[in-house]
């Protein structure tokens, strides 16, 4: 027998190899000239003493005299240049502004400090062009029979005054740029400018730079901006790495459409035909396919370039002409990053030996590999003498390969030279990224498989202390023998405890990786304090990853020159300096909970123990490969064990509990009788070491991992009383198997919050509480998309323009009513509003003035949190009313929440599947086998970045049934000043208590996300 109601179908999966392509070269090993040379004689010079700025020379302009220079401002907090500086012989005629600010341009005299030092009385001006908000600063002066000149962004008039100061004094002249926070106006000015000028081609550098260093969710990001901006090979080169991205995020759908959609366009390319085949077979290899992948391998690619008719017809092509330019700036020496498509082809080559030597080791015929790796090797080291700095990866991953080789022959010493050798090559190239810890941990595994615990250790805890907190997703299975280590009983309990609880903060889920490498995107594009500073973070990175490389190179050579000691001591003093600037910057950002929900900052576990107050517990579960570990600790205690169960025994036995909640089937959600054996199993597997301890607690704060995220542990039975009664019951005269009153759940006796990472918790909990005036918005109840509303007219419009990717019309046909927004309202009295129907549209809600004045904000719609097609990109979102504004798309999304400006204590989003995955039927519908990771660090965390401190969202589809939301809704409010996540117990438990609503189904959805013991009206 089942109980039933209507839902929306939805679903979501998610779970991590590398790229090749715009390699990057390094920087030749001679330098143009000495340090304490004249400026005249220069490329490059900084600007300043603090390393923020630097001039870069640039081509002549048209008619220029031999003696005359220009260059560019460029700024490691800006993503294109924000000046330029000139140097024209003759001083009369040549000063006009005009000559600078360009003909279009209006001057007026400027405001600023004093003469510019060597160009006594030197104008200062204030140029903007008909039609833009940009104002330019223009500096004018002359000296010796020439004029010295700088124009460029307002913001920086300390850089342009500093660079003129240096060229006319031809040195470097000390003093500080400031990274500018500037009016409102500049802001926007200064946003719009740098989203209006960055390359789609730079961005897909970036891409490639940030995928080679193992940051793939930031990849997929940058990727995805150059797979929309570009056209021709360029377009579908981006796809392709975009859609190894998704698969490295575990998007196995997502990845197989883009790969579908690069198919055609591929065929004709040397390039990108292997490009495909390997990077598909690299999905194959992440879904732990093999033999799927192999078959890719053996795939024929189109092996020939069309120089040869070109040479034939004494035609210069495309390959030649970018070898003959990529020879040309090696004999100017200048930075070269790009390689031609030969050499492309050749790498591409090499990563195919790799894989396929990697797919024949997973396949158990380990004696073919031995070739084919040297055979990589060699190729990787062939194409520009192994100069390739971004293919360092590669090559350190092959010497890998060859370490486990050689580790399963019996040649331990020689496996051990292989890892020291890869760990040797990547330290020179990626000092800071996650790939070399990959490899140091490689090397820490092969000494726990040898017996070498302490050197293993060692190794380990170098990783921990070096990562300082930053996340390294890549990094989960690699520590699984660290976590097998510090659980092996050798270790002392507390010491245990604390390694392990360091370690776990590395290893951040693909899904939240990817979310919050989607928001920071959204974050770094606009125009608020955070939003530039996170812009000037980003841009030191990039200027500490550049200044490291080329130093590298500096350092690399045999006998330096005079001038290249002095210019190496030069690039270390500007690193100090950039590196102490992102520190000042990052330190800054802290206070922006926009920044926080971007990021995770690890915290020690004495800081979170301090964070806990007596009767309360923080839990937090991790799942690697194969084991499962659980981590207990209160204020003055601590505890930690393997679970006695695999990720894949959690994903079994919660899968089976979900199916007894909720299953669609015919467009109905069927409800079961719940499967307490199964409940009571899961409790004791996971926390058997504190089962009699969790029920006595006031507050528990459990922060879960893999299976676990799909379900809220309050369901979890605690006594085997509770199924021994239930069994008895049903044995009995015409049972209730609905009825569920007096079970133990952990969710009776314990508040309950969810944690999304420790560090998150604490910051919540140090929140200050809202300031706002008012106490409580409801927004819900969309108006339906009738055949005559904006919503059908632009779903129509979609349909007929190819897009397969739309929502069916059906996702607005239900809408959830909002009884449940005006019961909450009437607790408030005057205090309160409620927006719903046709006020309740995506556009209203974003151009909400007043947003930021409630306390509580409430969502009672449905949460899409999966993809509308297998084959589509899946789009976490709230259901809202269509506007008849022509950006509206009927839906919330999480980059648009993340750009709301609320200041909550708590936020309700009463939806279906907010928090958790969607139900089995609707999983199984899209073709994915697991979800709902994604929609929680989308829809919470955007909701948190926004401005809220707590969220309560929901598992699975509300019930409208026996008004149990209602009830849970209403008696969360009942009370003034309790605490969040005991009003929402005292209300479970008053369904507990109910035959028709003891069913886990009706009380058990809603999960309180950030800090329960926060009071509901502070």
């Amino acid at each position: 027998m089942a109980r039933t109601r209507t839902m929306i179908r939805q679903a979501l999966a998610l779970t991590g190899v590398v790229a090749i392509g715009a390699a990057m070269l390094a920087a030749p090993g001679s330098a143009r000239t000495a340090q304490d040379s004249g400026l005249s004689l220069r490329d490059t010079f900084p600007i300043g003493s603090n390393g923020l700025c630097e001039a870069q020379i640039l081509a002549p302009e048209p008619g220029a005299g031999l003696f005359d220079r220009r260059y560019s401002i460029i700024c490691r907090d800006a993503a294109l240049p924000v000046g330029t500086l000139w140097v024209v012989k003759g001083s009369e005629g040549t000063g006009t502004p005009a000559r600078f600010a360009g003909q279009d341009a209006t001057c007026n005299p400027g405001s600023g400090g004093g003469d510019v030092p060597g160009l006594a009385g030197a104008q200062r001006l204030a140029c903007s062009r008909s039609g833009s908000i940009v104002r330019n600063d223009l500096l004018i002066g002359t000296r010796g029979g020439r004029t010295y000149a700088a124009s460029g962004l307002a913001a920086y008039s300390k850089a342009l005054e500093l660079g003129l100061a240096s060229l006319a004094n031809d040195r470097v002249m000390p003093g500080t740029v400031e990274i500018p926070l500037t009016s409102a106006t500049d802001d926007l000015a200064f946003a719009r400018q740098q989203a209006e000028a960055i390359s789609a081609d730079q961005a897909l550098i970036e891409a490639y730079r940030r995928s080679n260093a193992g940051n793939f969710a930031e990849a997929a990001e940058f990727f995805a901006v150059s797979s929309a901006a570009l056209v021709g090979p360029g377009a579908i080169e981006a796809r392709l790495n975009s859609a190894l991205q998704q698969s490295n995020l575990g998007n196995f759908a997502e990845a197989r459409r883009l790969f579908a959609a690069s198919r055609a366009d591929t065929a004709a390319s040397p390039v990108l035909s292997r490009q495909l085949r390997n990077y598909e077979a690299m999905d194959a290899l992440n879904q732990r396919k093999a033999s799927a992948a192999l078959a890719i391998l053996d795939r024929p690619v189109t092996a020939n370039f069309t120089d040869v008719e070109d040479l034939r017809a004494l035609r210069i092509g495309a390959s030649m002409a970018g070898q003959l330019a990529s020879e040309n700036e090696r004999i100017a020496g200048a930075f070269s990053s790009g390689l031609t498509p030969p050499e492309r082809a050749k790498l591409l080559d090499g990563q195919h030996a790799y894989l396929k030597a990697t797919t024949l080791r997973q396949l158990g015929r380990a004696g073919e590999t031995t070739a084919l790796l040297r055979q990589a090797e060699a190729t990787l080291g062939e194409v520009r003498g192994g100069r390739v700095v971004s293919m360092a990866w590669l090559r350190a991953q092959v010497l890998g390969e060859m370490a486990e080789v050689s580790e399963r022959t019996g040649q331990s010493a020689e496996a051990e030279r292989l890892h020291q050798q890869g760990i040797a090559l990547l330290a020179a190239t990626y000092p800071d990224a996650p790939v070399l810890d990959s490899a140091r941990a490689q090397l820490a595994g092969f000494y726990a498989r040898g017996g070498r615990r302490d050197d293993a250790l060692g190794i380990y805890r170098e990783i921990v202390k070096g990562a300082r907190g930053r996340a390294m997703p890549s990094l989960r299975n690699l520590l699984t023998p660290y976590f097998a280590l510090l659980t092996d009983g050798k270790s002392p309990a507390g010491e245990a405890a604390t390694d392990l609880f360091a370690a776990s903060q590395l290893l951040l889920r693909p899904g939240l990786a990817q979310t919050q490498a989607a928001l920071a995107r959204e974050l770094s594009g606009g125009s608020d304090e955070a939003a530039q500073m996170i812009r000037t973070a980003t841009n030191l990175g990039r200027g500490i990853e550049q200044q490291r490389i080329a130093l590298l190179d500096l350092e690399s050579a045999p006998q330096p020159t005079a001038q290249q000691t002095a210019l190496i001591a030069d690039r270390r003093q500007r690193l100090e300096q950039l590196q102490q600037q992102q520190a000042e910057v990052l330190e800054k950002l802290a206070a922006f909970p926009r920044y926080r929900a971007v990021t995770e900052q690890g915290i020690t576990l004495g800081d979170l123990k301090g964070a806990l107050k007596p009767g309360e517990a923080y839990v937090k579960l991790v799942t690697l490969e194969r084991d499962t570990y659980v981590l207990y600790a209160t204020a003055d205690d601590v505890k930690v064990w393997r679970a006695d169960a695999t990720p894949a025994e959690l994903e079994a036995l919660v899968g089976k509990i979900r199916e007894s909640i909720a299953v669609i089937e015919g467009g109905q959600v069927l409800t079961y009788p719940f499967d307490i054996e199964r409940s009571r199993e899961l409790y004791v597997r996971l926390f058997a070491p504190v089962g009699e301890q969790l029920p006595k607690l006031q507050h528990i704060v459990f922060e879960p991992d893999g299976a676990l995220l799909k379900l809220p542990i309050n369901l979890l039975v605690t006594d085997d009383a509770s199924v021994a009664a239930y069994k008895a019951r049903m044995a009995g005269k015409n049972p209730d198997e609905y009825d569920f009153r007096g079970t133990a759940w952990l969710g009776r006796t314990a508040e309950i919050s969810t944690s999304v990472a420790a560090s998150a918790f604490r910051d919540v909990r140090a929140a200050r509480p809202s300031s706002a005036k008012r106490a409580y918005i409801g927004l819900g109840e969309n108006s339906p998309v009738g055949t005559d509303t904006p919503g059908a007219a632009r779903m129509q419009a979609a349909l007929a323009a190819g897009d397969r990717c739309q929502w069916s019309p059906n996702i607005w046909a239900n809408p959830i009513k909002a009884t449940e927004l005006r019961e909450a309202a009437t607790r408030f009295g005057e205090t309160a509003s409620v927006l719903t129907d046709n006020a309740f549209s995506d556009t209203a809600i974003m151009g909400l003035g007043d947003l930021a004045n409630f306390r509580i904000l409430h969502f009672a719609t449905h949460g899409l949190v999966t993809a509308p097609q297998p084959e589509c990109p899946p789009r976490p979102a709230l259901v809202t009313s269509f506007d008849a504004a022509a950006g509206s798309d009927g839906l919330l999304s999480f980059s648009e929440i993340f750009g709301l400006r609320i200041d909550a204590d708590l936020v309700i989003l009463s939806a279906c599947d907010t928090a958790g995955s969607a139900t089995v039927g609707a999983t199984r519908e899209a073709g994915v086998t697991s979800g709902g990771e994604f929609a929680l660090d989308g829809l919470v965390r955007a909701f948190v970045g926004a401005g809220g401190r707590t969220v309560l969202a929901s598992h699975w589809p509300v019930p409208d049934d026996f008004n149990a939301t209602g009830r849970l809704i209403s008696g969360l409010f009942a009370g003034d000043g309790t605490e969040t996540a005991e009003a929402l117990r005292t209300s479970q438990v008053a369904l507990m208590d109910d035959p028709e609503t003891s069913h886990p189904f009706y009380w058990s959805a809603f999960a309180v996300v950030g800090d329960g013991a926060a009071k509901l009206a502070r």
